[in-house]
Formats: structure tokens, sequence, C-alpha cells
């Protein structure tokens, strides 16, 4: 299996783990890689597109800082944690788990306790944990998910299911 750890002992009688190439007899990518590389790319796209949202300034930019972004939040954790694990059985749970945790991190909003203002005062605690709730977010969240797992599909789908056909052929 490609991509999976090993055991191998060193010269000195050390045993180590190594990462068995990502790529298959042939020379070609496995699977899992063209999906990685698929993601990094969107996300090197979603990333900026986020932060443009979020400092917009022409018409519509209170929908493009506040909903637009939240879109886009969504989508971008849920294309980091399937980076982490690209398969089609992780992409439901990652989905739902950061949809999730979105929602609570909206609600937790209504908390404003010293260390959590604290902590949204920074640019960064701003854009992480928000700093006032609004229901509005709550659609926008749902929508968001639904890109990010279309997305999440879309990567997948094109080398996981090809690879999947060869293996079960050959």
């Amino acid at each position: 299996m490609y991509g999976t750890s090993k055991r191998k002992t060193n010269d000195d009688g050390i045993r180590h783990r190594f990462r068995v190439r990502v790529t298959n007899v042939a020379g070609r990518w496995s699977g899992k890689a063209k999906s990685r590389l698929g993601i990094g790319l969107a996300l090197a796209l979603v990333t900026p597109l986020g932060f443009a949202f979020k400092f917009y300034r022409g018409p519509w930019h209170v929908w493009f800082n506040d909903y637009g972004a939240g879109l886009l939040y969504e989508v971008f954790w849920i294309l980091v944690f399937l980076f982490l694990w690209p398969t089609r059985h992780a992409l439901r749970r990652i989905a739902a788990w950061v949809f999730g945790v979105t929602c609570a991190l909206e609600t937790l909003q209504l908390w404003h306790p010293p260390f959590l203002e604290a902590i949204r005062s920074t640019f960064l605690g701003r854009a992480l944990i928000g700093t006032s709730f609004v229901w509005w977010d709550f659609p926008h969240y749902v929508v968001g998910t639904a890109l990010g797992y279309a997305l999440g599909l879309l990567l997948l789908d094109r080398h996981l299911e090809r690879e999947l056909e060869r293996d079960q052929a050959g």
C-alpha cells in the first residue's frame, strides 16, 4: 500500500519508521497524493479569497465582510482537515465537525468573559472565534459546509475512484 508507514532497521540496529513512496510502480502519483495536491491548490485559492472578502470595501461590502467570509471560513477548515485525511469517509465527518464547531464558536460569542475578550482583541482572535453573535451566520455556515463538502468530493473523486478501479482490475 502506498503512503503507509513501515518499520525498517538502519545500520546501527535502530528501528525507525519511514514513509513509503507516494508514486506507484509506473512512477505515477498515487490517488491520495494527487488529491492532496488538488486540496493544497484549492487552499491556496480559498485562503487569500477569504481575506479579500474580509477586507473588501466595494458594493455589498457588509455581506462580503461578514457572510461571504463566513462561507469561505467553512470551506477553508474542511479543506485543511481533508488535506490531512483525504478520504470520502473522513470528508463526511470533517464537514459535520467543522459545522458543529463553527456553530459552537458562533454561540460562544454570546459569552464575554475577560479572557475571551483579550483573545478577541487581536486580529487572529477576531478571525478565528469572532466578536458578536448573529443568527444570520448559521444559514451561511450551512451553505459554506455544503460548498466545502462538494468541493472535497470533486477533489477526491477524480483520483481515488480511478485508483480503486485500477486496483480492483489488476
